[in-house]
């Protein structure tokens, strides 16, 4: 049987974010299908270790080299050496392009295969402050390592065919394999109430953890839609609890930060609020949506890569105008708070289930 090695930045312990998620999916697709004893992993940050001054400061000064957040050239050569005994070599982001490098370069024997969660420079471009001091050093070093996956790497993934273009007219190279967002099923042991209809003032929910896209999103909607409809609006996601501290939050919004189970949230929500207007790859908490049959009104971002009809799923709203008439006509025409088309959305082409026979072609 063949033997497959998993590079990842670090051991997730917490609460998963989406590309904790990924990568979770990515490694069960390859346990199962070369069996649990023929896959390992490698995490290049000990998180029970705090990283030294000098650390950093090596790893600051290796960037511009193409060596991203800590990834250092001895830990390199020491994945470089330990890879011999292994078929594949799985790079769980793109930002470890140089170890694609280094590993051809040393010519090594086995498939190279690198998984983009984004278009890992357009993310930073995006997503990083234009104040921040080295911006550009981190851009370009996310560019690097992009383009190093895609001359380098024997198979490229990428959860979306307008990732795939992007990366084509940028870097000559498209993905071999689409794989989309995929979660393990977190819904067998729940009985979903299948009657029950969403409400006049309806209860609506906002995921996702504190970074500039979610930050973005959320109050862009606070600001322009909340102030015109009557609902019940709820933010959960980690680290979350720091949107209070802008002195223009409503009083009445409920904020939870670092939620250990996130069920009862979906559970309990008329519809879950997706107004995201940046980034790329895949939305997870689409998907999570989906997952608990939830109704969704959520912008061209939030449903990006998803093949679905966003009528059936709730609304496709890419305006103020569009989420106000949306949660307008809901609140006068009540629908049933279990959404039965998202859940079976989820089951053919968002689940676990699903994503095995695509993954049965990358470790063909």
């Amino acid at each position: 049987m063949k033997r497959a090695l998993f590079i990842i930045f670090k051991k997730y312990n917490g609460i998963l974010e989406g590309g904790g998620m990924a990568n979770q999916r990515n490694l069960t697709m390859a346990q199962q299908i070369l069996g649990a004893e023929n896959v390992d992993t490698i995490y290049i940050h000990d998180e029970s270790k705090k990283r030294s001054l000098a650390n950093i400061f090596l790893s600051a000064v290796c960037m511009p080299f193409g060596y991203y957040n800590g990834l250092l050239p001895h830990k390199v050569k020491e994945i470089i050496k330990k890879t011999e005994d292994y078929d594949y070599v799985f790079l769980s982001t793109s930002l470890f392009g140089i170890i694609a490098k280094e590993l051809k370069a040393a010519n090594y024997k086995g498939t190279v295969i690198a998984h983009f969660h984004n278009v890992e420079s357009l993310y930073y471009e995006s997503c990083l402050s234009k104040k921040l001091p080295f911006r550009q050093i981190i851009i370009r070093c996310a560019a690097k390592n992009d383009n190093y996956c895609c001359q380098y790497a024997d198979i490229v993934l990428t959860l979306n065919r307008r990732d795939s273009d992007i990366l084509q007219k940028m870097y000559g190279r498209g993905a071999d394999i689409l794989v989309p967002i995929a979660l393990a099923d977190k819904c067998n042991n729940i009985t979903f109430d299948q009657d029950s209809k969403t409400s006049e003032k309806p209860l609506c929910l906002f995921l996702g953890s504190y970074f500039a896209a979610n930050v973005e999103g959320i109050l862009w909607f606070i600001k322009n839609v909340l102030p015109h409809v009557n609902i019940r609006l709820q933010i959960v996601g980690k680290s979350m609890s720091k949107l209070k501290e802008n002195s223009d939050m409503p009083d009445d919004i409920e904020i939870i930060s670092d939620a250990p189970d996130l069920a009862p949230y979906f559970l309990s929500a008329d519809f879950m609020i997706l107004p995201i207007f940046s980034g790329s790859g895949m939305k997870v908490k689409t998907c999570e949506s989906l997952m608990y049959g939830k109704n969704i009104l959520g912008t061209d971002e939030a449903f990006e890569g998803y093949s679905l009809d966003t009528d059936k799923v709730g609304g496709r709203c890419n305006t103020a105008e569009d989420f106000i008439k949306c949660i307008k006509h809901f609140a006068k025409h009540p629908v049933r708070r279990f959404n039965q088309y998202s859940r079976l959305t989820y089951e053919e082409y968002y689940s676990e289930d699903s994503s095995l026979k695509t993954f049965q072609a990358v470790f063909d």
